[in-house]
């Protein structure tokens, strides 16, 4: 009886210290916002940090300074910034392939870029899962278009509901994308649980705001349940896929159009980076690049408008709007108004950003492409990262010029989009 309860005080201790403790301790951190790795009895971290390790040492390094990716790879913060370079350096080795011994070639960017957005935002929204995300977007596309082509009809009442073919589809792909979704969270949350996983993807921080959090001295649950989950991740397809491939869609074009600036913002690549892929760090250096990729969504902004509807009576300036009332916001129009803009409202002028946004037009809040206030786009940084990388990797290894098809044809399918694609002949430097 002894023996057994000396045995027992000994599981009881060992318990507390592998498995209550380092659980506690790691519950009273998250609560705080400190997060890091989820806790893994006896091994810890070492399996991670051993392969980190040895994925950095397996690689020769550039003649720089910046060492602290290859001497501590698994404390380095590196974000999401690897998904983009590997996505934008698959598709540039595509499209070398494709101007081949020649030199050059004619491609239709949109579709291209339409893919790399897709495969970039799959790969920071869903991790190791990113093949999976592919195909739910892929259905979404699918969804989209009937929606759309739903939109357009005329419209009969209760016919949505009748069981015609697309309608079948439609249910269908909205099933299939929810199942799909649900299935890849419930393995996600297995693995965060079992310290497989970490977080540092957006579906794996959408999954940590499920937990019950305390804020200030009010316990309070700020949850997300599974449901309100599965929708976050269908926004992740219009949020971060439509918009920045037209957006980087259209900044080819106009860059074709004026050969100047796009020589200017190649010289600003190749002495910010030289011939070495873009880092995020380097990003914040690109200035010229960074005018020009306002300046193409003041012309060109992928989303044309917002709409707003008011719950509640609310005081527009002078105006009172009684609740139910919908507002739209003309993005576009107000990109190109001339008594804010100038004269020149029309043309080409990325150096009217060259002291920074505010300054820009006469009108502190008149440039939007990404909304203002507090509902204004969270992945605004992500998109403008995206396409500083994007744009970088693809003047550092061509110049591009107008297709002689290109018919210009700009129009509004939910984004700004060119009607004929955007036919591009490159050219390999």
């Amino acid at each position: 009886m002894i023996s057994f309860l000396i045995l027992l005080s000994c599981v009881v201790k060992a318990a507390y210290s592998i498995l209550w403790k380092p659980k506690k301790l790691e519950k009273q951190l998250r609560q705080q916002g400190i997060n890091g790795t989820s806790y893994k009895i006896l091994h810890g971290d070492w399996k991670e940090y051993v392969r980190s390790m040895e994925e950095a040492w397996s690689k020769p390094m550039s003649l720089t300074h910046h060492i602290v990716p290859r001497v501590i790879p698994f404390v380095h913060e590196i974000g999401m910034a690897p998904a983009f370079s590997t996505s934008c350096s698959d598709m540039i080795k595509r499209w070398a392939e494709l101007v081949g011994p020649q030199g050059s070639c004619e491609l239709d960017v949109w579709p291209e870029f339409q893919n790399l957005t897709g495969d970039i935002i799959s790969r920071t929204a869903f991790g190791s899962n990113y093949e999976e995300g592919k195909r739910i977007f892929q259905l979404q596309k699918e969804q989209v278009v009937l929606v759309l082509e739903a939109a357009f009809s005329v419209y009969v009442p209760g016919l949505r509901f009748m069981p015609t073919k697309k309608n079948k589809r439609r249910m269908y792909l909205d099933k299939e994308i929810k199942s799909t979704l649900r299935d890849l969270i419930h393995r996600k949350e297995v693995a965060m649980k079992m310290g497989e996983s970490s977080n540092n993807d957006l579906l794996g921080l959408l999954l940590q705001s499920t937990d019950c959090n305390e804020v200030g001295n009010n316990s309070k649950n700020i949850r997300l349940t599974i449901d309100e989950v599965i929708e976050e991740c269908k926004l992740f397809y219009f949020a971060g896929h439509e918009t920045t491939s037209v957006w980087l869609t259209w900044t080819m074009v106009v860059l074709a159009m004026h050969p100047n600036w796009q020589e200017r913002a190649r010289e600003e690549v190749f002495q910010i980076c030289g011939k070495n892929t873009p880092k995020f760090e380097s990003t914040n250096q690109l200035k010229i690049v960074t005018m020009i990729l306002n300046e193409v969504q003041r012309l060109y902004p992928p989303v044309t408008g917002l709409f707003r509807h008011t719950t509640e009576k609310t005081r527009l300036g002078e105006i009172s709007l009684p609740a139910n009332v919908d507002l739209y916001l003309p993005t576009l129009l107000i990109h190109h108004d001339s008594e804010i803009w100038g004269e020149d409202s029309q043309e080409f002028k990325p150096e009217r950003f060259s002291a920074g946004i505010s300054a820009a037009s006469k009108e502190q809040l008149a440039f939007f492409p990404f909304g203002w206030g507090p509902r204004i786009c969270i992945g605004q940084s992500f998109a403008m990262i995206e396409a500083k990388i994007a744009l970088a990797m693809i003047l550092q290894h061509f110049s591009f010029e107008l297709s002689p098809s290109y018919t210009h044809a700009p129009y509004t399918v939910i984004t700004l989009q060119p009607q004929f694609g955007a036919p591009i002949i490159l050219h390999r430097l």
